[in-house]
């Protein structure tokens, strides 16, 4: 086995290791949330409504699984870490602590978007391996904190392992409005399932199903697909349908696209893209700060204070006008401007 495969591989075997691990969790599960927010924000909805849907769907799922990444962490005795500088590292970049060969940029909605997105999401192999950093899928790097988490659970025992004290837990109490629920994590059980809800909302159930195990979000009636499979559906403009299956592909209702329906955002903008003083980078600047203050209020509601989510979810929702209307604003070549998702020190905001 190489040298990098011997890294992937490498088993999560202390409490130390897997906070770190958890930690990581917590990382690349907001790291999903600039590129879909970006595509969100670039939609018209009156000529975009399935696609609108899909992308609400995931980035409320996408939340609910920071918030399950943050539980664990808290179960572990861990200390979730939102507000800093390494969160945003700036576009175009890895998945973090992944296999460096694939980076994600900010792009409107479109064909690059969603083979972007379903790159994420990509589902593991029913054999693939447990993949502790450098990881191939998403699914991998889960994976092994589940191997992890077993093995340390069997040599030290459950009771050394979940020592994190279960008030920092967010509890199904919260307002969620999502597929899946907020799981509290206090043991072995609880962490299965969270790692569980996770996986399934992205990859579909047991590698072999499109389905989550959840209802759709807006229609409530109809049985919910994997994060993957919504965008496949998206991109092939067909849903899935009862008996379908990942090699059949989607073969029920059509499902209407309007790829012109879409702001033309510029790709991976920056902040350094426009002087000093101007409209764009003003508004560049007003966001980004915002964006930070939300990840500061994220961090206080993992770190004892989880009954702020409520605000911080709301702070989620009000950047959506400041986006949009940077999505208006024209920055040349027939492209808008867009948020650019760059830290900001606390000192500056």
């Amino acid at each position: 086995m190489s040298a990098y495969h011997q890294q992937a591989r490498r088993r999560i075997d202390s409490i130390e290791s897997l906070r770190e691990h958890l930690q990581w969790a917590v990382e690349i599960e907001h790291s999903t949330l600039p590129p879909y927010l970006c595509a969100l924000y670039s939609l018209d909805p009156a000529r975009n409504p399935a696609a609108v849907e899909v992308l609400t769907s995931v980035f409320v799922e996408e939340m609910l699984h920071l918030t399950l990444a943050a539980n664990l962490l808290n179960a572990v005795g861990g200390k979730p870490v939102l507000d800093a500088p390494h969160l945003l590292p700036g576009y175009p970049s890895p998945l973090p602590h992944a296999d460096t060969t694939f980076e994600v940029s900010l792009v409107p909605f479109g064909n690059e978007a969603l083979d972007l997105f379903l790159r994420i999401e990509k589902p593991s192999l029913p054999d693939a391996p447990a993949e502790s950093g450098l990881y191939e899928t998403i699914g991998q790097f889960y994976h092994a904190v589940e191997d992890g988490l077993r093995h340390l659970c069997d040599s030290l025992g459950e009771a050394r392992v979940f020592s994190g004290d279960p008030a920092r837990q967010v509890t199904s109490d919260a307002p969620y409005r999502g597929g899946g629920a907020i799981i509290a994590v206090r043991d072995l059980a609880t962490a299965l399932r969270a790692l569980s809800e996770i996986v399934e909302q992205g990859e579909g159930a047991a590698h072999r199903d499109v389905w989550d195990g959840d209802h759709q979000l807006t229609h409530p009636d109809r049985d919910e697909v994997g994060h993957y499979y919504r965008f496949l559906e998206l991109k092939l403009g067909r849903r899935y349908q009862s008996g379908d299956t990942p090699s059949s592909g989607p073969t029920g209702a059509p499902v209407q696209v309007d790829w012109d329906g879409v702001a033309p955002m510029q790709r991976n903008p920056r902040i350094t893209d426009n002087p000093t003083g101007s409209d764009i980078r003003a508004a560049q600047e007003q966001f980004n700060r915002a964006y930070c203050d939300l990840l500061g209020g994220l961090e206080m509601v993992f770190n004892g204070e989880p009954s702020l989510l409520h605000d911080a979810v709301g702070a989620m929702y009000g950047l959506k006008k400041q986006a949009q209307a940077l999505l208006r604003m024209p920055a040349g070549g027939g492209r808008t401007a867009g948020p650019t998702f760059e830290y900001v020190a606390l000192a500056q905001r």
